[in-house]
């Protein structure tokens, strides 16, 4: 119900009546509880008395929902059924929305009507509610209860009118349907309201039959007529309905027959017939009988595996009849065939085509050449013969006839195959080919081969992708006296090598390429000019050859980067070529990135480039390093591959170790050279000169005899101990001593050769030291490197003494003796006169001079830069000291 009564606010009264004892007025500000419980109950009373007794009405109104279009204006006039409110305190209400007063038309004071355009996101209801309340200071105040009235809509709208009406009774067996199916156009706006389709058909002065649907979008529906009204005239018409409106579709009154759709033909067959290997026979039986409904047909053909379909025109097969004769087929070639009828009027539906009858016509001979080409081995005299059946070969291809011409005696083969390789032995050879089936062989492809290709080929060629397929353009040779027959297309696939070829009229300068052609692969296309040269042999010209693509994108795969020889500050990078495959178009350039840290740097290659020097690198530094491979569609990165870099150059340690060897070898040469400039302050703080012994005084006197007055002076060697040995010859020896000197030799001459006092001259074993007496000699050795011996003595026996008392010190020198002492014997064959000097030198004290005289024959004076050396003991019998039998004699 769309009649109701709203709850506004606290309660809901319809009208002010005098003669109802329910309506209470409260004149006191303080109301008790028992007022306040008593009055919600006299309001829920009233609230079910004002649900009989309407305060107002809208009009439209409806106990049902209001049907509305959408886009449409809508109006409604709400009345008010009493004095309580006027039409000012009436406002509409659609769903929650106050509907603004602009809308709003006074009617009387009573009355007040509101225009809406409807929606479809409009709300329900549509509402119009009265309500006014006034408040007084005084202790009663006036309560006016509200009033409200609603009507619901249905939105929506009107059905559209029908399209493309048909109607159709099938074939069933023998007869025709009684159920006649009719449909149209499936509505393409939804009526959003309940909508009624209703299919009617009357038999022309007969009974209406009809049949209807409630179903939304409803287009189609079916009609029982009892039986088909053959030849009779039949009336059909569609309805559609709603609470907005309603459309007719009327097909108008037509023959029965107009209505019929037939079974396709039966039974068809297609016969070869061998003498016509270009013509097919095809036979049929009629589906239906010629008294109910006569037919006439159609026949179509192809061939098998094409899309395109052949149709025999009508008017050959509008007779009556069930056979018929196809012509000018290709000999040796599977066609497909179908049939289908209709009214021998041609009014009414087509059948459905028949099913698919194939055939393969009769052979015949070849009607077309073979297709020759030739293809060069790697040594242009290896040349392999190609070619394609003819194109019109009417028949299975059973051998072919292959003539090779080089000389006057040309060589005739049967080949099997579609190839054949032979070895050119002249400069140029005549090929004629011929292909033969069952029936007869084929006319001649001929072709001339020459080595080199003498004529010349077209200029240039270019290509472009359009509608899917590969056009080719060249532009024509330039070559004068010789015209072009035609041209050959070669394309070779990259890198499978599979070839194709066509051939163009010479006439043309572009075609479009039919082979199958894959996206994302490379082919190299060739145009070569085919001449006509004597005899009509086909000579081809030089070719031009592009690569294309019929379709190109990114790479499938970047390139692998190998790092190789890496210095200091840079580093050899080389890649391998993206197989060709992988690259799926023509790449555009290679970018090599580079990365230590966060800085990243890149490079751009040329494509053909599969190698770089990346310099400025940073020293002892990790990189990583990988390249990215472009094509006009996109890109795609390599593998990282990464490096470090050295923290020397090769070479430049051993620059460094050279520079360093050579450094320290000037600053040796510059060493020695200071060294010899300054020898002599070197020499006196690294060798301290050792005194002369031949200048000692020790060398001037001897124990049994006087006294040299050439003694030097004690002042002289105020720090230095000197023993003076004198050695004489045998004649000066005191006659006591005489008899001791062959035991003293033997002695001496036992041991190794040495200085003769207290060691060997080269730190050899110890030796025993001069004693007093022959037993102290014999019965002490030395246990240390004391060269020397400390005697203190006033003097030997039998010698005059000096002023002041020789004293004899053991000197703590290592230098040996010289070299003269250690040729003892030589000396004391010559009867020279030998003396040595030992000293101990002092700290502090200088070099000591050598005396300018010296005996002869005895030591050497030493140069002063001569280093003095120890010597050996002379292989004499002399001792160093004068034996002594008991001991020093007193002075």
């Amino acid at each position: 119900m769309s009649v109701f009564m709203f709850l506004s606010q606290q309660t809901w009264i319809t009208r002010k009546r005098p003669a109802m004892p329910l309506l209470l007025k409260v004149q006191t500000i303080n109301v008790t509880m028992s007022t306040s419980l008593l009055l919600i109950c006299v309001m829920f009373f009233g609230c079910a008395v004002g649900s009989f007794l309407q305060c107002a009405k809208i009009l439209p109104d409806s106990a049902s929902q209001i049907p509305v279009e959408v886009g449409m204006e809508f109006t409604a006039v709400c009345n008010l059924n009493h004095s309580l409110y006027t039409s000012k305190d009436i406002e509409w209400i659609m769903g929650n929305v106050t509907l603004p007063r602009e809308s709003y038309k006074k009617i009387n004071e009573s009355a007040v009507s509101v225009t809406v355009k409807i929606s479809s996101s409009m709300n329900n209801p549509l509402k119009c509610s009265a309500s006014t309340r006034t408040y007084s200071l005084n202790t009663y105040s006036s309560f006016k209860t509200p009033c409200t009235y609603g009507i619901y809509l249905k939105k929506g709208y009107p059905p559209l009118q029908p399209k493309n009406l048909t109607c159709v009774a099938l074939q069933v067996g023998k007869i025709i349907s009684p159920d006649l199916t009719c449909s149209w156009d499936r509505e393409t706006r939804d009526p959003l309201i309940h909508t009624k389709y209703t299919l009617f058909a009357r038999i022309f002065g007969s009974q209406l039959f009809n049949s209807s649907s409630e179903e939304p979008h409803t287009h189609s529906l079916t009609v029982n007529l009892v039986t088909f009204p053959n030849h009779m005239l039949l009336e059909v018409w569609v309805e559609v309905k709603n609470a907005l409106g309603n459309v007719t579709l009327k097909e108008g009154e037509k023959e029965a027959e107009e209505f019929v759709k037939p079974n396709p033909p039966a039974n068809v067959r297609v016969i070869p017939e061998d003498k016509f290997p270009s013509s097919l026979m095809v036979n049929w039986t009629h589906p239906i009988h010629a008294a109910t409904f006569k037919l006439k047909y159609n026949i179509r053909y192809r061939k098998a595996g094409s899309s395109i379909w052949t149709e025999v025109p009508q008017e050959f097969t509008k007779a009556y009849t069930e056979s018929f004769r196809l012509q000018f087929l290709e000999p040796y070639t599977d066609y497909e065939v179908q049939m289908r009828c209709i009214h021998q009027k041609g009014f009414g539906h087509w059948s459905d085509w028949s099913s698919s009858v194939t055939v393969r016509t009769p052979e015949a001979i070849p009607g077309s050449r073979p297709d020759l080409w030739r293809v060069y081995g790697d040594d242009d005299s290896v040349v392999k013969l190609i070619w394609k059946d003819p194109v019109k070969s009417n028949g299975k291809i059973l051998a072919y006839n292959l003539t090779i011409g080089e000389g006057n005696s040309p060589e005739m083969l049967v080949v099997y195959s579609k190839e054949y390789q032979f070895h050119l032995k002249g400069e140029r050879a005549f090929i004629k080919l011929t292909a033969s089936n069952s029936v007869g062989v084929s006319p001649p492809s001929t072709l001339m081969i020459s080595r080199p290709e003498a004529s010349s080929g077209v200029d240039q060629v270019s290509y472009s992708v359009a509608d899917g397929q590969l056009q080719v353009d060249w532009v024509p040779p330039t070559q004068f006296g010789k015209n072009v027959s035609e041209y050959l297309l070669e394309w070779v696939s990259i890198p499978d090598k599979h070839r194709d070829w066509q051939r163009v009229s010479g006439k043309l300068n572009n075609t479009i390429l039919n082979g199958n052609f894959q996206p994302f692969k490379r082919y190299s296309i060739s145009v070569y000019p085919i001449y006509k040269e004597k005899k009509h042999y086909n000579q081809p010209g030089k070719s031009f050859t592009v690569e294309a693509y019929l379709k190109q994108g990114p790479p499938l795969k970047g390139p692998y980067v190998d790092v190789s020889n890496t210095q200091k500050n840079n580093a050899f990078l080389k890649w391998d070529k993206i197989p060709v495959d992988s690259q799926r178009g023509f790449l555009t350039n290679y970018t090599i990135f580079y990365k230590t840290g966060d800085t990243e740097q890149s490079v751009v290659v040329e494509p053909h480039v599969h190698s770089y020097k990346l310099t400025g690198l940073a020293s002892e530094s990790q990189y990583v390093v990988h390249i990215m491979a472009s094509n006009v569609e996109g890109s795609v990165n390599g593998s990282d591959s990464s490096f470090y870099t050295k923290q020397y150059d090769d070479g430049e340690i051993e620059v460094i170790v050279v520079l360093v060897c050579l450094g320290f070898l000037f600053f040796i040469v510059f060493i020695m050279m200071l060294s010899l400039k300054n020898r002599e302050v070197i020499k006196k703080h690294l060798w301290p000169q050792v005194p002369d012994p031949s200048h000692s005084t020790i060398a001037t006197w001897s124990p049994d005899c006087a006294i040299k007055t050439d003694t030097p002076k004690e002042a002289t060697l105020p720090d230095v101990s000197v023993v003076e040995v004198d050695v004489f010859d045998g004649k000066s020896l005191c006659e006591e001593d005489k008899t001791m000197l062959p035991l003293k030799k033997d002695k001496y001459f036992s041991e190794e050769h040495s200085s003769g006092i207290g060691g060997s001259s080269c730190m050899s074993s110890p030796r025993q030291s001069v004693s007093d007496s022959d037993e102290g000699d014999s019965g002490q050795t030395t246990a240390s490197t004391v060269q020397y011996s400390s005697v203190v003595a006033s003097g030997y026996k039998g010698q005059t003494p000096s002023l002041q008392a020789p004293v004899f010190a053991r000197s703590e020198s290592t230098q040996p003796l010289l070299d003269c002492e250690e040729q003892q014997e030589h000396l004391l064959d010559s009867g020279s006169h030998q003396r040595n000097s030992y000293f101990k030198r002092g700290r502090g004290l200088e070099q000591l001079q050598p005396q300018d005289a010296e005996e002869p024959g005895c030591f050497s004076p030493m140069e002063e830069e001569d280093t003095p050396t120890l010597t050996e003991d002379p292989p004499g019998p002399a001792p160093g000291y004068m034996p002594q039998q008991s001991g020093y004699r007193p002075q």
